[in-house]
C-alpha cells in the first residue's frame, strides 16, 4: 500500500512539524471533555450505583448491574465521541469465514444493517465472543471498543479486558475499571490462573443465565511490536527452531487457550473473532508506536485516515482445537462438583496442538499484512464496509456523560419501593 510521504500520519512522530495554536486549543478541549466524561461516569458509579450494591435486595443488585452496564456503554459512547469531535477516522472492514474464504456480497448484505438513508446502523455479528487481534499501538483497544459499538445487542455495554494489576488503583480510570469488572492480573501465570478462571467462570455463567452479550478482548502477543520486543520474539523463535514473524510477534497461546476452555463450556454459542488490523502510514518493519500514540492521535489531531480490519469468525467448538472439555463442562458434573469446576486442566498434548494451531493462524495473519502493505488488499478480500466513527443518535452525546442515569434510577427505585 503506497502512502504519500507528505501525509502527516506517514511521518514518524519525531519528524512531524509542531502543532498549531488552533490544534493546541483543540487538544485542551479534548483533555477537558474526555476527563469530564470519565469523571461523570465514575462519580455516577459511586453516588448512584454503589449504594444499590450495598442494599440487601435482589432487585437493587439487579439495578446495580444494569446501571454498571449503562456506564460501560457510556464509556463506549465517549470513545466514539472523542474520535468524532477531535480525531475523525473510520473502520474499513472486510470479512472471511473459516473454511469458506471471502464472503459474497449477498452474505455481507445480511451482515450489514442500514437505515432508509443507507447509513450503516449495525453489524449482524455474533454477540458473545472472544476477540483477538495483532497488537500494534495502544489505541488498539479503543478502536476495538468502537467496533463493538456497531455490533447489535448492545455489545459495547458488555466489554471485558485483562489489565495489569498496577492500574487498579489509578484515580478515576482505575476505579472505573473496577466497577466495569475488568480482570486485573499480576502477569505471572502461577498467580493469575486461579483468579482468571474464577472470573471467566462468573462471566460465562452470567452471560448464559441472563442471555446477554459478552465481548472479551485478548491480545495473544501480550505486548506491542517494538524495538525492544522484536528481539525477544526472534530469540524465542530461534530457541524453538521456528520462523519468526515479519510484521507481528509470535503469539502466546496459554492465556487464550485457558480463556476459551473456561468460557466455551458455559456459553453455548461462543465464537472467536480474529481481527487483523493495519494502520496506514506504518511502513513494512516499522513500529506502530512511532506513528500513532494516544497523544499524537488526540492531542496532535493526527488520526489514522482509516483502520483496516479483516475479520475471521470461528465456531470455537468446531473450528478451534481447544481439547476435551468433558472434565470442565459444568453441565456434565454432579451438583457439588459443578460449583467447584472453575480451574481448567489442560493436557500437555492439547497445549501443543493449540499452540501450533495459533501459530499457524498468526503466520496467515502475518502474510496477509505483508500483502496488504504491498497491494492494499488482504490475502482474502471482500468488498470493504466503511464505518465512520460517529454516534448514531444525537442523544448519545448525553449518554457519554451518564446524563440519563440519575433519572432512570430514580424511576426504577420508586417502582422498587412502591
Amino acid at each position: 500500500m503506497r502512502v504519500s510521504s507528505s501525509s502527516p500520519y506517514s511521518l514518524p512522530i519525531s519528524q512531524r512539524p509542531s502543532t498549531s495554536w488552533k490544534q493546541k486549543i483543540l487538544a485542551l478541549a479534548f483533555g477537558i471533555i474526555f476527563n469530564v466524561g470519565c469523571m461523570t461516569i465514575n462519580i455516577s458509579q459511586f453516588i448512584f450505583l454503589l449504594p444499590l450494591r450495598i442494599l440487601p435486595f435482589k432487585r437493587s443488585q439487579r439495578l446495580y448491574e444494569e446501571g454498571i452496564r449503562y456506564t460501560k456503554g457510556a464509556f463506549g459512547c465517549l470513545l466514539i465521541l472523542i474520535c468524532q469531535w477531535f480525531s475523525p477516522t473510520k473502520l474499513v472492514i472486510t470479512f472471511e469465514t473459516k473454511g469458506k474464504g471471502a464472503l459474497t456480497e449477498e452474505e455481507i448484505a445480511n451482515i450489514v444493517v442500514r437505515n432508509e438513508s443507507g447509513d450503516l446502523v449495525s453489524l449482524n455479528l455474533p454477540h458473545r465472543f472472544v476477540y483477538i487481534a495483532n497488537h500494534q499501538v495502544y489505541a488498539d483497544w479503543l478502536y476495538a471498543w468502537c467496533f463493538f459499538y456497531y455490533i447489535g445487542q448492545g455489545v459495547h455495554e458488555h466489554v471485558y479486558i485483562t489489565l495489569k494489576k498496577s492500574l487498579k488503583w489509578v484515580p478515576i480510570v482505575g476505579w472505573g475499571m473496577q466497577f466495569f469488572d475488568f480482570i486485573f492480573l499480576e502477569r505471572s501465570w502461577a498467580s493469575d490462573r486461579v483468579q482468571l478462571a474464577r472470573h471467566l467462570s462468573e462471566l460465562g455463567k452470567s452471560a448464559e443465565r441472563e442471555n446477554h452479550p459478552l465481548a472479551f478482548i485478548l491480545y495473544p502477543e501480550g505486548t506491542l511490536v517494538s524495538k525492544n520486543t522484536r528481539p525477544v520474539s526472534r530469540k524465542f523463535a530461534d530457541k524453538m527452531g521456528i520462523s519468526d514473524m515479519t510484521n507481528i510477534l509470535l503469539p502466546r497461546s496459554t492465556g487464550l487457550h485457558y480463556t476459551l476452555r473456561s468460557l466455551a463450556p458455559r456459553v453455548r454459542d461462543l465464537r472467536m473473532i480474529d481481527a487483523t488490523m493495519v494502520y496506514p502510514g506504518i511502513p513494512p518493519l516499522g513500529y506502530g508506536q512511532d506513528y500513532y500514540t494516544l497523544r499524537s492521535i488526540f492531542f496532535d489531531g493526527i488520526a489514522p485516515p482509516a483502520i483496516h480490519v479483516h475479520l475471521r469468525i470461528f465456531d470455537i467448538n468446531r473450528d478451534v482445537p481447544i481439547g476435551d472439555l468433558s472434565t470442565t463442562n459444568p453441565s456434565t458434573l454432579p451438583g457439588p462438583s459443578r460449583e467447584r469446576a472453575v480451574e481448567v486442566d489442560v493436557l500437555e498434548k492439547e497445549k501443543v496442538t493449540f499452540d501450533l494451531w495459533l501459530r499457524e493462524l498468526w503466520t496467515e495473519k502475518d502474510k496477509s499484512i505483508s500483502q496488504f502493505l504491498d497491494t492494499g488488499k488482504f490475502s482474502i478480500s471482500t468488498p470493504p464496509v466503511e464505518i465512520p466513527l460517529r454516534l448514531r443518535r444525537n442523544k448519545e452525546v448525553f449518554d457519554a456523560f451518564c446524563f440519563f442515569l440519575p433519572f432512570a434510577l430514580i424511576y426504577a427505585v420508586r417502582k422498587l419501593f412502591h
